[in-house]
């Protein structure tokens, strides 16, 4: 059996975040499959038995069950020594993009994709409009961050990367957005990362949760 496995689907960027960092590492993992559209992680037993918070990605290691991408992106760095801070500063930088992307970047990204591609119904326009708005303005700052920088921090790959990378590979038509043309500067970042080696995209690295077509 791989030492870590990690509970995650392809369309979760949450999941993508730390699937992408066991692969940058070479590590010994495998993908299990959890059928988030059929409401896997709603059930009492995903809550129970796996994470009471009801969420994906889920890290088994070593006896361990760890939740929050931040929480296994770090777990991982540690172990792997890779994608880690050099000494405090590095350390409290990446603190900082990873809390500006889970409290912004990810969440504002992430569930505009989901209302326009994925929720399984039509959302209403005035809110997809409103999220839409909170998609460019965090854009906005991590544009203008990497017209000068191109890494987050330390010139180099780090797990604030990979953090805020998340979402960042999706199909144009899945997001609603072409970075290429609107966030050119966030557009170089990602072919520096796709660069890595080890990289592989989200489809590529876990398995889908739903149904074949």
């Amino acid at each position: 059996m791989p030492e870590y496995r990690l509970h995650c689907f392809a369309q979760s960027g949450n999941s993508y975040k730390a699937a992408l960092m066991l692969e940058l590492c070479g590590l010994d993992w495998e993908p299990v499959l959890v059928r988030y559209f059929d409401g896997a992680t709603r059930s009492a037993e995903w809550r129970s038995d796996t994470n009471a918070m009801g969420e994906v990605p889920v890290l088994e290691h070593g006896g361990r069950k760890l939740a929050q991408s931040g929480v296994i992106l770090t777990y991982l760095a540690r172990r792997a020594g890779r994608f880690g801070p050099e000494n405090e500063d590095e350390e409290l930088d990446i603190l900082r993009w990873m809390l500006f992307d889970n409290h912004k970047f990810t969440s504002y990204f992430a569930t505009h994709r989901f209302m326009l591609s994925l929720a399984g119904k039509p959302s209403d326009p005035a809110v997809l409009s409103f999220m839409r708005g909170r998609v460019d303005a965090a854009l906005g700052v991590v544009d203008t961050y990497l017209a000068k920088h191109a890494f987050l921090v330390g010139n180099r790959a780090t797990i604030a990367d990979l953090s805020l990378a998340g979402y960042m590979f999706y199909p144009n038509a899945e997001t609603g957005y072409d970075l290429s043309l609107s966030h050119p500067n966030i557009h170089a970042w990602r072919q520096r990362l796709v660069a890595l080696p080890g990289w592989k995209a989200p489809y590529d690295l876990m398995p889908s949760a739903l149904p074949a077509t």
